[in-house]
């Protein structure tokens, strides 16, 4: 980790905008990720990583075994800059990926044997998939999953929109998280790099500047 080039970067970048990176990465965390598994609505997919980078959520892991996928930038507002996408061609090949990364498998359904969404574990890591807008959650990620929540409802109406589930569910996980004594933070190295990532964003023609700096650092 270049700290130094770190800083001589960061001084091509206003005060607000390093203020606002500090900020906006003290809020940020792996501790609970999202994966949507083939959602047909592309809109519907690009509110969710809004949602996520709205609530700290860094990852997003999209499945597209049988619809693929673009982001609608529109939708996202830019915030799949800010948010890390994997994108999974099956179902078995994301659970895998979460689960040796220490993931819980939460599904979010009405199963018999649902938490509600107040009544949700958040100790451990947890992976909340969110399924397709007619079928939900496919068996592969039922018959995997370690949790399942549910938003309870009163009204007429048994399901709510993906992207709504996903930011009520993240909204109440994140704001549970953050009154608790759980170390839900980005490590200091994960702050580093992501910091270097979103300051090279920002930056026109960073690469010639690096090359620049390095030369400039061995005199």
């Amino acid at each position: 980790m270049d700290h130094k080039l770190l800083d001589y970067l960061q001084s091509f970048l206003t005060e607000r905008r390093r203020e606002l990176f500090d900020r906006v990465l003290s809020e940020r965390t792996h501790h609970v990720t999202v994966a949507v598994e083939d959602v047909y609505q592309l809109h519907n997919t690009s509110a969710v990583i809004r949602s996520c980078e709205s609530f700290g959520v860094q990852e997003l892991h999209v499945i597209e075994e049988i619809n693929a996928k673009r982001i609608d930038r529109e939708i996202a507002m830019g915030a799949q800059k800010w948010v890390d996408v994997h994108r999974h061609m099956s179902t078995k090949d994301c659970l895998k990926t979460l689960k040796d990364k220490g993931y819980r498998i939460v599904a979010t359904t009405p199963h018999q044997k649902a938490h509600r969404l107040e009544d949700f574990d958040i100790t451990e890591k947890a992976a909340i998939f969110f399924g397709r807008e007619t079928e939900g959650l496919s068996d592969a990620v039922i018959e995997a999953a370690d949790d399942f929540i549910y938003i309870p409802m009163v009204g007429f109406t048994e399901s709510l929109n993906i992207s709504v589930s996903a930011a009520i569910t993240l909204q109440h996980i994140m704001t549970k998280l953050k009154a608790s004594t759980i170390p839900w933070q980005l490590s200091d190295t994960e702050v580093f790099e992501k910091k270097m990532e979103w300051t090279k964003k920002m930056i026109k023609d960073v690469d010639r500047i690096i090359t620049r700096w390095e030369k400039d650092s061995q005199k």
